[in-house]
């Protein structure tokens, strides 16, 4: 189902965030972080997050939120205790917005992306329960037909597509 939303970024994330599985395009938005990782990380561990997401406080406060969320759900969730343990420790930031206590789960926004290879890109997103694996949410990008943010992410696919193609002959 996620390879035929072609040029449309998709994916599949647990209650952690961690990203269970991508389609091409979504693979390459996400290029500048480890393939198949956790969200939560991008935004507070990796140095790339706060300059790939454009408004870092508003992509880091709506983690946050997510991930309380999600621990409300299901206190007994040792992935959940562990990484929330692990941003704690390693983040000020995420340390600081999880005693807030805020809790939001959002099912559709606009996201602002800085991109190292294609530049800026606005997309909307929209988060949809998977019924047949509880907590799990498919995460479905698009850009406005027409604008410049659906020419950056075709120019993105393409990118991606070339940069695999060279890894995959050596060159």
């Amino acid at each position: 189902m996620l390879d035929g939303c072609t040029g449309t970024p998709a994916f599949v994330v647990n209650p952690a965030l961690d990203i269970l599985t991508a389609n091409t395009s979504a693979q390459a938005l996400y290029s500048p972080f480890e393939p198949g990782g956790n969200l939560a990380r991008m935004a507070f561990l990796d140095p790339a997050g706060r300059s790939f997401h454009r408004h870092w406080n508003r992509t880091a406060e709506a983690v946050v939120d997510h991930l309380r969320q999600a621990y409300g759900v299901d206190l007994e969730d040792a992935r959940l205790e562990r990484l929330t343990s692990e941003l704690s420790a390693c983040s000020t930031d995420f340390d600081r917005l999880w005693k807030t206590h805020a809790v939001y789960g959002k099912t559709r926004a606009d996201k602002h992306f800085h991109h190292p290879n294609v530049g800026e890109l606005t997309l909307t997103y929209h988060a949809l329960d998977v019924r047949d694996a509880p907590g799990q949410q498919l995460i479905v990008y698009h850009a406005e037909p027409g604008s410049r943010s659906a020419e950056t992410l075709s120019l993105l696919g393409s990118v991606h597509a070339t940069v695999n193609r060279a890894e995959q002959h050596g060159t």
